[in-house]
């Protein structure tokens, strides 16, 4: 089930109207959301929801049994059994097969690529979130920031929130169950701000990311060495934009959707295209990951409190890692490796030059010199996250410096110039312009926004159609 369905529609509808039909009984209410979070997740693969199950299980027992015990050695052992169970089905999910196929034609064991080592097995969507969100629970538990959860369902609800399940945010414990704690209360405006968080996000999926993927993108990416070097760089800059309008568009419907249930989830972008450096991008983009790659990974590795030269050494192989988090492909890990030697360049920069490109009271010119930079740097690497292989990056970097006419047909279209246009416009407006365009909303009367809700839907209908799973469900 994806948000920009038919299904989707009908089943939130009945959500919202038994869930709040059942606000009084705290048992009941959270039950249900948790049966509906699980048919949510089961209405793509119902063997699957086992997984989510078991992982609640382990961390759910094991987060008690470290809390009662004053026994360093078998804490570490629990902890350890936490990560063990939890990145081992990643690993064999996720990577065992890249793990076999690299080994393989390294040493020939198995064969070429493997051989009948490989296995079949789809790759669960949304394994990669709500494995980070149970991990992030038992490391808090341990290092004794947090009391484990006594409630079993409240605990199963955390983890498979279905708003959020499958492309996050990447919820904290913290964050999420005392929101459990509290009687939940209607709130018209809550709602209707909600409602409109969701169709912000449909709008950025359907009529932006979508738009620029099937008009432009998906048709370059499949010969770059026959394109122009004018057309590889709109397709870079259209990636760029459909990537983020995707990513963000799932963000705001998640946000969107809990608020219509009474639920605060946390901001997962910040204009990152207006970023003034690769390390002020990554507090923009994505930002439940990067706070978890820097709480949890960062720091356990000394993070900055060493010298420069080890500062920068940490912020590599965080992103190293946090390429190949993103998927079990060369391209991942090669993307992640860039914007860590970027990110450590950039610190060794700064520490030697004592010169901070985030500074405030910069001058406009210098702000915007930078911000330039930062963005075509982030979309340049995003051309070997996007890219099928990596020959097909080689040849899309290479006819892009070659400044050639190129031999494809392939014509930019004025929808996708539109789409084009339409994201950088909504990067560059205002900060408060959508905030106040909410407010706006929320203050007609119901009437009219019956009847904006009922247009935003036949658009939606007019320009999607083909409910295309958003990008990073394949994480």
């Amino acid at each position: 089930m994806v948000f920009n369905s038919v299904h989707f529609l009908v089943f939130f509808q009945i959500v919202l109207i038994v869930y709040w039909s059942l606000r009084r009984s705290t048992a009941l209410r959270i039950g249900f959301l948790l049966a509906a979070s699980y048919y949510f997740y089961m209405s793509w693969n119902v063997a699957y929801a086992s997984l989510i199950l078991g992982s609640t299980l382990l961390d759910f027992f094991v987060a008690r049994a470290m809390h009662s015990s004053a026994n360093q050695p078998r804490r570490r052992l629990l902890l350890l059994s936490s990560l063990t169970g939890n990145l081992g089905v990643l690993f064999v999910f996720k990577y065992y097969n890249f793990f076999v196929t690299n080994v393989a034609n390294v040493t020939g064991w198995g064969g070429e690529a493997g051989g009948s080592g490989l296995h079949a097995l789809l790759l669960p969507i949304g394994i990669s979130f709500y494995t980070f969100q149970t991990l992030s629970y038992t490391i808090d538990v341990y290092r004794g920031r947090l009391i484990p959860e006594r409630s079993f369902l409240k605990f199963a609800l955390f983890v498979s929130f279905f708003p959020q399940l499958v492309a996050g945010p990447i919820v904290r414990s913290s964050h999420f169950l005392p929101q459990l704690e509290r009687e939940p209360r209607f709130d018209d405006r809550a709602a209707e701000s909600g409602l409109a968080r969701v169709l912000l996000g449909l709008f950025k999926k359907i009529c932006i990311a979508d738009v620029l993927g099937t008009a432009l993108v998906d048709p370059v990416f499949a010969d770059p060495a026959a394109c122009s070097s004018s057309i590889l760089l709109l397709s870079m800059y259209g990636y760029a934009f459909q990537i983020y309008y995707d990513f963000s568009g799932y963000s705001d419907i998640a946000i969107g959707a809990a608020r219509m249930l009474g639920f605060d989830l946390p901001v997962n972008f910040n204009r990152p295209y207006l970023a003034t450096s690769v390390g002020d991008f990554w507090r923009r983009w994505h930002i439940s990951l990067s706070t978890w790659l820097r709480d949890y990974l960062y720091i356990s590795l000394g993070g900055s409190r060493g010298s420069a030269w080890k500062t920068a050494r940490n912020l590599a192989i965080v992103m190293l890692l946090g390429g190949l988090w993103h998927g079990a492909a060369w391209g991942f890990v090669i993307w992640g490796a860039l914007h860590g030697i970027l990110l450590g360049a950039g610190r060794l920069f700064k520490h030697t030059t004592e010169i901070n490109p985030d500074r405030p009271g910069q001058a406009v010119s210098s702000r915007v010199a930078r911000v330039v930079v930062t963005f075509h740097l982030a979309a340049a690497c995003f051309v070997i996250f996007r890219a099928e292989d990596f020959s097909t990056a080689v040849a899309y970097y290479t006819s892009l410096l070659s400044f050639g006419p190129g031999t494809s047909p392939v014509n930019v279209s004025a929808l996708a110039l539109a789409s084009l246009l339409l994201g950088a416009t909504l990067e560059l407006a205002p900060r408060g312009l959508l905030a106040m365009i909410a407010r706006a909303y929320v203050s007609v009367p119901s009437a009219v926004q019956g009847g904006i809700v009922t247009g935003c839907l036949l658009l939606f209908a007019a320009v999607g159609g083909r409910n295309t799973p958003f990008i990073y469900f394949q994480f």
